[in-house]
């Protein structure tokens, strides 16, 4: 389950409607080479068409958050202001199914903060580090990609209504 930052989040679903961009995890498949490098391919549906992004980093999280703000930065350029801020990976180990316990529920939580400073938490939770992590890169980028797509249709939306003199939208 994926937790995204509650605040605006249905504004900027009502806002966008049907444009609203919503990515999922598909499929992912890591290469590492540990102490040298970690190449990364992530399938992901965005608004229901597959695309598979791939990048390299210093390791499964870091190329993710390579390739996937790199996908999407050259056209939302708010991605390109955001800063990884925190990353902790916690186990509910009373959820464990096996004895050994390396089953256990993982949550694992991403905190960026934005040009303003605002900081924003995103968290997955699963029984896989690697996906839930994955998840919540992508949650991040989906949240920014649509936030932005809001304010430039508001923009847009106000920019009409002052060239109309229609003060009472403008308001």
């Amino acid at each position: 389950m994926t937790s995204i930052p509650a605040d605006n989040v249905e504004l900027i679903r009502r806002i966008l409607g049907t444009g609203y961009l919503e990515l999922r995890l598909a499929r992912l498949s890591v290469e590492e080479v540990p102490e040298l490098a970690t190449r990364v391919a992530v399938e992901v549906t965005e608004s229901g068409a597959a695309s598979t992004i791939d990048g390299d980093g210093v390791g499964p999280i870091d190329a993710l958050w390579g390739c996937l703000v790199g996908r999407f930065a050259r056209e939302y350029q708010s991605l390109k202001s955001i800063q990884l801020a925190g990353f902790t990976v916690s186990a509910a180990i009373e959820s464990k199914v096996r004895k050994a316990g390396l089953d256990a529920l993982a949550t694992v939580e991403i905190a960026v903060v934005n040009s303003d400073g605002r900081r924003f938490i995103f968290s997955d939770t699963s029984r896989s580090v690697t996906a839930s992590a994955a998840r919540g890169v992508i949650a991040v980028v989906e949240y920014f990609v649509n936030a932005e797509r809001a304010f430039v249709t508001l923009s847009h939306a106000r920019k009409d209504a002052v060239a109309r003199g229609r003060a009472d939208l403008v308001a």
